[in-house]
């Protein structure tokens, strides 16, 4: 039987041994360096609980870095390297785990929490509160300021005026103001302001085409448009520039 490793997705794979047990400075390095290697240097050594589900049963480090490395990059760190325990290899590997790796007992996948990992534990939930707690804040602070952005722009947005309302509900003054903004000069801007009152007394304008035919001032002898198609476009322009 020849022994070769197996690469495996690393959210097919669980741990027994909690992941606190873990000084998580440490697996952020480790994490790091599998990502810059593309891989772990110690494949691990899991035990299949069904067809597309591991167990780890030596190498809790390594799986936790690497699960940390996925966080980071998932494509990079999507697989790991492992020894699968079948019918044909377990006793050959379980002795590797008892040997060369020195497991403290001769029962695979038993978890050994010594006071050593209870100080890490402490250590790594005080971290990983503070850690948490700064996240939430961020999080609760970018949510305030997005709320507020949304309220302004809604209110922006409320109180722009439909190109059309100008024409349709707007008194002399009001509409000559928008006029002036623009770039209408003042005579002009009040007598088309005038115009539109009087026509639409006449007959409600349907369109902003309806305004544009409509509208007419005195130029010399002769009646002419009041606004042309430009000018309307400058109009509507300018009123979605307004704060």
């Amino acid at each position: 039987m020849k022994l070769s490793t197996s690469l495996v997705a690393i959210k097919k794979i669980t741990s027994s041994k909690p992941r606190s047990t873990f000084v998580d400075d440490d697996l952020e390095q480790a994490a790091k360096l599998i990502l810059e290697s593309e891989g772990v240097i110690n494949p691990i050594v899991v035990r299949r609980t069904s067809l597309q589900s591991y167990e780890v049963v030596d190498g809790d480090f390594e799986y936790y870095a690497a699960a940390r490395a996925r966080e980071i990059d998932p494509r990079k760190g999507e697989m790991i390297g492992v020894f699968i325990i079948e019918d044909e290899n377990e006793e050959a590997l379980t002795k590797q785990v008892q040997l060369f790796r020195k497991a403290k007992d001769g029962s695979l996948g038993k978890v050994n929490f010594t006071a050593k990992d209870l100080e890490n534990f402490l250590n790594n939930l005080e971290s990983r509160f503070e850690k948490i707690t700064k996240q939430l804040l961020e999080e609760s602070t970018a949510k305030v300021k997005l709320e507020n952005e949304n309220k302004e722009l809604k209110r922006k947005l409320a109180d722009k005026v439909e190109p059309l309302a100008v024409f349709t509900k707007f008194e002399v003054d009001k509409i000559a103001k928008k006029l002036l903004n623009a770039g209408f000069n003042v005579k002009k801007a009040n007598q088309v302001s005038i115009a539109v009152v009087d026509e639409r007394e006449k007959e409600q304008f349907k369109s902003l085409n309806d305004v544009i035919e409509r509208v007419k001032i005195l130029h010399g002898k002769k009646m002419q448009k009041g606004i042309s198609v430009n000018k309307m476009l400058d109009i509507i322009e300018s009123l979605y520039l307004e704060d």
